[in-house]
């Protein structure tokens, strides 16, 4: 077994104890059974921020070394926070048209400072797709990679800066607002996302590494065909 084989077994195992326990802890008193989506609606926005993170870190990391590798898990991981950060944002929908009595509310913070940060990290895919050159493409990133990780801390306590529909933070210096249990499962559930983030980066950083790889073997048809000297074209 690779070690990315053992990565996914490990969260594939991670997964499903913390679906276990998502199903069957207490639920909330108000909310009721849909109170249960904080288990995969927070864990999801915790893997976004850990990633954005990581493609930071790598960011910095490739513009003072130049080293193709930090490119690669910078790129991989901003993948997999955007995957994330979108099951977040839908999860939030369906939570909120179930609680709230409706899905979207351009109004609240927390809302509109996440949907920015997804369609930011949104133009950072897109601007590597854009841009051939691996250099200047791993230039631009890296500055966006670094530039947009900013507005993490501005979407985490967005819901203590500005009063609007989210509720403030559940989990607090001075203790948590939820009971232990559904506190405990959430937790776990964090966890194991953990786990299968780490295991979709390494998979990811191994594909890339065999793109490049294989984009380096690869000639084009006329690059054996070298144009024919000016000399020789005067002497004909």
């Amino acid at each position: 077994m690779t070690r990315v084989q053992g990565l996914f077994a490990a969260a594939a195992a991670a997964v499903g104890v913390g679906l276990w326990f998502a199903f069957t802890s207490v639920a909330d008193g108000l909310q009721g059974e849909y109170s249960r989506i904080i288990n995969v609606h927070v864990p999801s926005f915790w893997v976004a921020f850990l990633a954005f993170g990581v493609t930071a870190f790598g960011s910095v990391a490739w513009l003072r070394t130049k080293n193709a590798k930090w490119d690669r898990r910078a790129a991989a991981s901003a993948e997999i926070g955007t995957l994330f950060s979108g099951i977040g944002l839908f999860t939030g929908m369906v939570w909120g048209e179930a609680v709230w009595g409706r899905a979207w509310d351009w109004g609240d913070t927390r809302l509109a400072t996440t949907a920015v940060m997804f369609f930011v990290y949104l133009g950072y895919l897109a601007l590597r797709k854009a841009t051939v050159d691996p250099i200047t493409r791993a230039r631009r990133s890296s500055i966006l990679g670094v530039i947009a990780v900013v507005q993490i801390p501005l979407v985490y306590f967005s819901v203590n800066l500005f009063r609007t529909l989210h509720q403030t933070q559940s989990i607090r210096p001075d203790g948590s607002t939820m009971p232990d249990e559904m506190l405990m499962a959430m937790g776990i559930n964090v966890v194991a996302f953990t786990v299968l983030y780490l295991a979709l980066l390494a998979a990811r950083i191994e594909v890339a590494a065999a793109e490049e790889a294989t984009a380096a073997d690869t000639r084009l048809a006329g690059d054996g065909v070298s144009p024919p000297r000016l000399s020789e074209v005067e002497d004909v």
